[in-house]
């Protein structure tokens, strides 16, 4: 009944959100934005309050922990996201719908990749092994690479999909597909939702085994995921226009990464504490996030995150040159 009760609450989120709240498109706001992230947040800690007062201290902390996880992880999407819309030149009134989407396929996939990790480590205890040494690679690696921007044109999926499905120039309004002369096109956004979906993808396969090391209650790792992607769109829209300034964020994930790593291949001979494992996530990702506001506190914003809608030309140059090839 929990879990029914839990899934039907979000569902009415969802639905609110996009039936009652954004039902017409419109370009977000900041100050929407923080509204909305404030709610999101609020919601989620109040959820904290009920498992801190049902299931106990230690399942609480687990939840917060958790959360704090999956919600610094999800602000590294941001980037991948503005990327996105930059070299798709998404119109900024038809953004949230596409994230809607994006999000809805994220919490499916996310379930899906949490139910099947569970099983893994309650089944095949050794897994837990192989996850903490995925996540120290994925840590260091992260650490050293290159802060190039890279080609989405190169990208595989997105040259696969223009390969094979026959689409319009323009957007057509939040579309995703249109019928024209009887036959039936995609548009510019069925683009877009690919990448994002994919994108989350490759961010799930890190913050989900990341959490296993938090607890391997199948309720906590999915609860705290779900609250975390929900608030990812509103923290996209509240963030979008300085998410150049946290420049030193990657650090900090990417040690947090490794802290959580070693924590899972440790686990059988030193169990780290929860409230301790909270402590050292939280000082990373706050300290990362301070130093990079004091070191861009003086930097403009990059030309490519604030006028987004006037690259709609060269997307278009862009796709042509990208059928033509």
């Amino acid at each position: 009944m929990i879990w029914i009760g839990f899934n039907a609450f979000i569902l009415v989120l969802l639905a609110l959100d996009l039936g009652v709240f954004n039902r017409r498109p419109h370009q977000i706001t900041v100050r929407e934005a923080l509204i909305a992230s404030s709610c999101y947040i609020s919601l989620a800690f109040a959820f904290n309050g009920g498992i801190y007062w049902f299931m106990g201290m230690e399942k609480g902390l687990e939840f917060t922990t958790g959360y704090l996880i999956e919600w610094s992880l999800s602000v590294d999407n941001i980037f991948v996201m503005a990327m996105i819309f930059g070299h798709f030149a998404v119109p900024p009134q038809y953004q949230h719908r596409v994230l809607f989407w994006g999000i809805l396929g994220a919490l499916v996939m996310r379930a899906a990749l949490i139910f099947a990790g569970t099983a893994l480590i309650h089944q095949f205890h050794w897994t837990i092994y192989l996850f903490g040494a995925f996540l120290l690679f994925t840590g260091f690696k992260m650490l050293f690479s290159s802060d190039e921007e890279k080609n989405l044109e190169d990208n595989r999926i997105l040259r696969f999909v223009r390969a094979r499905v026959r689409m319009t120039d323009n957007y057509e309004g939040t579309a995703f597909f249109v019928r024209r002369n009887g036959l039936l096109l995609a548009t510019p956004m069925l683009l877009v939702l690919v990448m994002i979906e994919a994108t989350d993808l490759m961010f799930a396969l890190d913050s989900v085994p990341a959490i296993f090391a938090v607890t391997d209650d199948p309720f906590i790792v999915y609860t705290s995921n779900v609250f975390a992607i929900l608030g990812l769109r509103s923290l996209y829209f509240a963030l979008a226009g300085i998410i150049h300034r946290f420049s030193y964020l990657k650090y900090g994930l990417s040690l947090v990464l490794v802290f959580i790593g070693t924590k899972m291949i440790l686990i059988d001979i030193w169990k780290v504490p929860t409230a301790l494992a909270l402590g050292v996530t939280a000082t990373l990702i706050g300290g990362s996030v301070v130093l990079s506001l004091i070191k861009t506190r003086n930097e403009p914003v990059p030309a490519e995150l604030a006028n987004v809608e006037n690259q709609v030309g060269e997307y278009q140059d862009r796709a042509e040159a990208a059928r033509q090839s």
